[in-house]
């Protein structure tokens, strides 16, 4: 009975989240290692952060990168307010329909549409970016080892190759990519967005901020998932005691 509970209980701390050492995306690879606020048991996410980093994703990556799988009325986890959240949906366009004579049509978007493509189809997103696909950044995050430190990495990679590499036309050198050939362009560089909130906008801190944004896209319930693992540990934790205490009494007289 108590490795069993032992068992449970190892089981529900991996459940909420710990996190092992971080492996490289390639074999000479090593990866820039930030201290998240949402990392460990107790982790949670930075709203203000995440407000930065979504900024930074309107201002620099939506114009290539989509993120379907998020809906404008999502915005309300980071603090926007719902007239807000209106604003941000209504500069976009959706396809909807058909209308009364069969036929698709273009109107404003709504919170409860999801965020549409920079692109109607993925050919159109390969002749925009010379043959190569942009990722959709909706799970990005997750789809890697070590997502945030791979994704902050990549953002804050880019340099001259050496001298002994060569670097096709169309594509850019990246320490954090593997095999270091990456076909997108270095997307931050610093102060390419301006703060309302007077935060820095160096490169390190804008790469941290859009990072911070597409944890939570990838994983908006980590935090309820982290505080149903706490209270799962604790709850078994109790019981354990419990359970031990009457194993002592029911078998003590027994030699």
């Amino acid at each position: 009975m108590c490795k069993y509970i032992v068992a449970t209980m190892l089981a529900a701390l991996a459940a909420v989240g710990i996190s092992g050492t971080a492996l490289a995306a390639g074999g000479d690879v090593s990866l820039s290692k930030r201290d998240w606020s949402f990392a460990g048991i107790f982790g949670h996410y930075d709203k203000a952060s995440m407000q930065r980093g979504f900024q930074v994703y309107l201002e620099v990556c939506a114009g290539c990168h989509s993120m379907e799988y998020m809906a404008f009325r999502n915005l309300a986890d980071l603090g926007y307010s719902e007239a807000e959240i209106k604003a941000v949906a209504a500069e976009y366009e959706v396809e909807d329909g058909p209308d009364e004579d069969g036929e698709m049509f273009m109107r404003p978007a709504r919170p409860a549409d999801r965020m549409p493509s920079p692109y109607r189809n993925d050919n159109e997103a390969r002749a925009n970016n010379n043959g190569a696909l942009p990722p959709d950044l909706s799970l990005i995050a997750k789809a890697r080892a070590n997502g945030p430190d791979y994704l902050y990495s990549l953002l804050i990679g880019y340099q001259d190759a050496p001298e002994d590499s060569d670097v096709p036309d169309g594509m850019y050198y990246n320490n954090a990519y593997s095999g270091h050939l990456i076909a997108m362009p270095q997307p931050i560089y610093g102060e390419d967005v301006e703060y309302g909130d007077g935060s820095s906008d160096s490169m390190e801190a804008i790469s941290a901020d859009v990072t911070h944004f597409l944890m939570w896209v990838a994983e908006p319930k980590l935090e309820v998932r982290k505080r149903i693992g706490v209270a799962a540990v604790f709850f078994l934790s109790i019981f354990l005691v419990l359970s031990y205490a009457a194993k002592r009494r029911i078998w003590a007289d027994v030699h």
